[in-house]
This record gives C-alpha cells, sequence and structure tokens, in this order.
C-alpha cells in the first residue's frame, strides 16, 4: 500500500497542472518543492509508474545488460544546464558494480553504478500518443539517465525486460541530501610546478582525473595553475561558436554531458544548430542537444597530452565552477587529433 503523503502529493501534482498545464517532470518537482524522484514515485498512485528492483550487489546491470538486442532506443542525460539525447542501440555492455561502459557509437556511455539509487518505468499520455520510459534516479532523487523506446524498438523484447525487472512490492524512497558541491582550497596549498610536470607526463586523457586527486586541486583550479601554454580561458559563448564552426566544416567532433552517475557521449557531424531564447540546441536526426548558453560562466581549451600527440578540449563551466559540457573533436585511439578541431579552437582567441 502506498503511504499517504505519496497520494498526497500526486493530489499536489494533479493540481498544478491543472493551474499551470503540462510541465516537465523536472520543473514539476521544483514547484512542488520536491525532488523529480519522488514526483515519479507519487505517479503510482494513477498507475502511470511502476518501481523497478534493484540487484542488492549489482543494482540494475542485469537490466543494462538485457538492453542489447531490444534494437533503438533513445538514451536522456543531463545535468542543471544541459541535456543530451542520443538514439541507438546498446551493445558492448559492460556493468560492474561501481563502473560501467556501453561501447557502441550510436549509445555511448560512462556509468557510475553506484549512484542509481531508483529506477521506475513510466508511462505518460501524450498528444502524440503513449509515451514508455526507463528512468533512473540518485540518492537524493536527481535524475541519471533515462531510456525511451522509439519506432524502431523490438517492443517485445523491450516490454518483456521491463517485465522481468518490475518490483511489485516496492518500499518508499527517502531520498537523502544531495553532495554538498566540492570546495577548491586555496591556490597556494598547491604544488603548481609538481602539478605542471605531471600534467607534462600524461600519455592517456584518463589520467587527468587521478592527477587532479593526487594533487588535491579542483578542475577549473587546475587550469588555471597549470600554465596558458596548456589551458586557457575563452569567450563564454564558444560552445556556440565552436559547434557553428563544427557544422559548417562537417566536421566529426564528440560531445560530453554527464552527471555524477552517468556521463553520454555523441561521436560524428553535427548539422542542425539552432538557438532558442537562451538554449542552443542541435536538433539532428539522431542527436540531440539542449545547453542553456546564459549558464556557462566559464569557458576554457585546455590541452592534455596523450601517446599520440596533444589532445584538445573545449570546456565549460557554471558559476560554481562545475564542468558540465566537453567537446573535443573525433578521435580514435592511434590517430593523432583533426587538424580542422584545432582550427576551430584557434580561432576562438583568448580573454
Amino acid at each position: 500500500m502506498l503511504d499517504h503523503s505519496v497520494t498526497d502529493t500526486f493530489e499536489r501534482f494533479q493540481t498544478l497542472v491543472q493551474e499551470k498545464g503540462a510541465l516537465r517532470a523536472v520543473d514539476a518537482a521544483k514547484e512542488l518543492g520536491i525532488s523529480e524522484a519522488e514526483l515519479v514515485e507519487a505517479k503510482q498512485v494513477s498507475g502511470a509508474a511502476k518501481r523497478l528492483r534493484r540487484d542488492d550487489t549489482f543494482g540494475f546491470k542485469g537490466l543494462l545488460e538485457g538492453m542489447v538486442g531490444v534494437g533503438e532506443v533513445m538514451c536522456l542525460t543531463r545535468n542543471a544546464h544541459a541535456v543530451h539525447e542520443r538514439y541507438g542501440e546498446f551493445d558492448n555492455v559492460n556493468i560492474g558494480k561501481i563502473m560501467g561502459l556501453v561501447l557502441n557509437r550510436t549509445i555511448d556511455l560512462r556509468i557510475f553504478m553506484n549512484r542509481w539509487a531508483f529506477g521506475y518505468v513510466i508511462e505518460e499520455e501524450l498528444n502524440s500518443g503513449l509515451r514508455i520510459s526507463l528512468q533512473f534516479f540518485d540518492k537524493s532523487g536527481v535524475a541519471v539517465h533515462k531510456i525511451y523506446p522509439t519506432e524502431d524498438t523490438d517492443r517485445a523484447k523491450f516490454d518483456a525486460l521491463v517485465a522481468e525487472w518490475v518490483n511489485d512490492s516496492p518500499e518508499k524512497i527517502i531520498p537523502q541530501a544531495a553532495d554538498p558541491i566540492a570546495q577548491d582550497g586555496p591556490d597556494s596549498d598547491v604544488d603548481a610546478a609538481a602539478l605542471r610536470k605531471d600534467w607534462d607526463a600524461m600519455t592517456d586523457v584518463h589520467q587527468f582525473f587521478g592527477m587532479l586527486k593526487k594533487h588535491n586541486v579542483g578542475r577549473m583550479q587546475a587550469l588555471r595553475l597549470v600554465g596558458e601554454d596548456m589551458a586557457w580561458q575563452v569567450p563564454t559563448d564558444a560552445v556556440t561558436w565552436a559547434l557553428e564552426r563544427a557544422a559548417e566544416a562537417k566536421l566529426p567532433i564528440m560531445v560530453f554531458i554527464g552527471n555524477p552517475g552517468c556521463i553520454q557521449i555523441h561521436t560524428g557531424e553535427v548539422e542542425n544548430i539552432k538557438a532558442m531564447g537562451p538554449w542552443i540546441n542541435v536538433m539532428d536526426k539522431k542527436f540531440h542537444m539542449h545547453l542553456r548558453q546564459d549558464h556557462v560562466a566559464h569557458a576554457w581549451v585546455v590541452r592534455k597530452p596523450s601517446k599520440d600527440g596533444m589532445v584538445t578540449s573545449l570546456e565549460a563551466f557554471d558559476e560554481d565552477g562545475q564542468s558540465f559540457f566537453l567537446m573535443f573533436g573525433e578521435r580514435g585511439e592511434g590517430n593523432p587529433e583533426l587538424d580542422g578541431w584545432r582550427t576551430i579552437l584557434d580561432g576562438l582567441g583568448r580573454l
């Protein structure tokens, strides 16, 4: 039996919809002063949502592995400033207790499994018809990843998989407080010379995170301290400018958008770049991106050594100094960076 507070939340949600019309779940939850997961939990009252069960050891590992073979789906990963939507198929899925990978060109995910606390299957009646989704949330009730079937999904396999994972006797969720934003220590506490030495010694860009941890330095703090030949600030409209130049040049790029539970990657060309109010959007057939340009408080170009030469990224940070968007030129292991990508970044200038 559902808790009476869940029923109360659903009634408040219905009143909100009557007053303001249809809202995105994340916006409706904000209006109600609750987490998005709590709103989804309340939708169980109407039968529109059902909890997905977790394996005690590996969480949603089996469910994600079961996505292989269901055909095309749309995967959505977002943070407070940007949304990444990619159409494609699950393949090369390797899920561990803490980390997981989906290594397919179309669906490319880095999963931090220990952050996935709650999961639901949701049915929503839209003007276009009934929409089904799998939605996953962290311990504070913030969405980490969502999966939607498409017209090219094998619905028999998808529905059978979901039915296998529906939890018939869910316990009431109790969201916990979100982790506080990590604060950088004083720059004077960082040995900038040692940081630069380790930076220069990198042979793989994935060593970057370990280096930050070793020196107890924040990401943007490290960019400030490493030296202007390795990292420099560019105008805050750099993301829009670089996307437009990449589209004009038909240059394949890599777009990373994520949150503490999941990072989603698009690899390939972009074509339709559209500004709508404060949003800059990519509206391609198999890739949609929506980013609040006005939330880019800092933009940096960053160079990291690798065994294949320098790898250069464009990175966007919010007003709290948190990274929420990365873009690279497309590059396979063993191949140098695309000259066209460096040309785009050179055109940004420096602050």
